[in-house]
């Protein structure tokens, strides 16, 4: 399949240098590359198409959140600062709220998600573990266990007072804390191939989510008040709540919002679904992939998502692609 990708690559090479001349007003651009998986991939692909549509000179500054926030904070630099999970990221909304940065779009949708799973399999043979009640009522049938997240991760926190607002001790449910996130996806891994039990954390979108068939259990609703409880190792009062759909966006410097208003509307358009997002991770996961070649992967098999964000002179440059 990378061998298909790279002929692929220089099929686009070939068609877009036949392809109309792209409009050189725009100028220098930067853009976060985040360090996580799904966030490299959403800058590969929205360097290429401001490059190659927009006729802009992109340079993808490597990053995480904390210091690119800092960054436009003290320098207004980066222009575009994409996979900003909001509600972990007050410095952000700091940001926005004094009109430093602007809001273009919801890059993941529905958002990041986090949650209790088991396979679909199960489910499809016990339909009453589609909730916790469910499971609880029914511990051997998800093998008894309950997979956690690994010391000092947030969720473990969380996770660990869940327990006990669901009185998993009362119910014989065993809480096994990994040691690592990469246990955490082998095991999953290891039971769905072997269709065997598993109950436990996990968030998205990953690779693991967009390469086995996953349900998130039914906890319940979220509620804000309890979940805040929740989140703290303190909580005197643990409760009943699902976590919150993170909102991801895309923030831009006020500058870039004034100077280039073409690009701002294309970062307003640029939004994977959750689902999409998550087969590419899992396509990038099997082959070895680099964030570049994944960036191609989508490009040549979701014309149809990326071609309806382009404008129209965009859409004319590239239009070799969307053939």
């Amino acid at each position: 399949m990378k061998v298909r990708i790279f002929a692929a690559a220089g099929a686009i090479v070939a068609a877009l240098a036949h392809a109309p001349a792209a409009q050189a007003d725009c100028g220098e651009v930067t853009i976060t590359e985040m360090n996580w998986a799904s966030a490299a991939i959403v800058t590969a692909v929205s360097k290429f198409i401001m490059e190659q549509g927009y006729g802009c000179t992109v340079a993808a500054v490597p990053s995480s959140t904390v210091p690119a926030m800092t960054s436009v904070a003290e320098t207004g630099q980066p222009d575009i600062v994409t996979e900003v999970w909001v509600n972990s990221s007050p410095v952000y909304q700091r940001l926005e709220a004094e009109g430093k940065v602007v809001t273009a779009g919801e890059v993941l949708t529905p958002g990041g998600v986090e949650g209790w799973w088991i396979p679909q399999y199960l489910v499809d043979k016990h339909p009453e573990l589609a909730t916790i009640d469910g499971v609880l009522a029914n511990p051997d049938l998800v093998g008894g266990r309950f997979h956690n997240c690994p010391e000092g991760w947030a969720c473990r926190i969380t996770n660990d007072t869940l327990v006990k607002a669901y009185g998993f001790e009362g119910s014989g449910m065993e809480v096994f804390d990994h040691g690592s996130g990469e246990t955490l996806a082998t095991s999953i891994a290891s039971a769905v191939e072997n269709e065997e039990p598993w109950f436990g954390y996990y968030w998205g979108p990953t690779s693991v989510l967009g390469k086995y068939p996953m349900v998130m259990v039914d906890v319940g609703p979220f509620e804000a008040a309890t979940h805040d409880c929740n989140t703290r190792p303190e909580c005197a009062t643990p409760g009943r709540s699902a976590y919150p759909t993170a909102r991801v966006i895309t923030g831009v410097t006020k500058t870039l919002y004034d100077r280039e208003q073409e690009v701002f509307e294309l970062m307003s358009n640029v939004s994977f679904s959750n689902e999409t997002m998550g087969q590419v991770l899992a396509w990038q996961e099997a082959n070895g992939a680099s964030p570049e070649e994944a960036a191609v992967y989508f490009l040549t098999t979701h014309k149809d998502v990326w071609g309806a964000w382009l404008d129209d002179s965009a859409r004319e440059r590239l239009g070799a692609l969307l053939d």
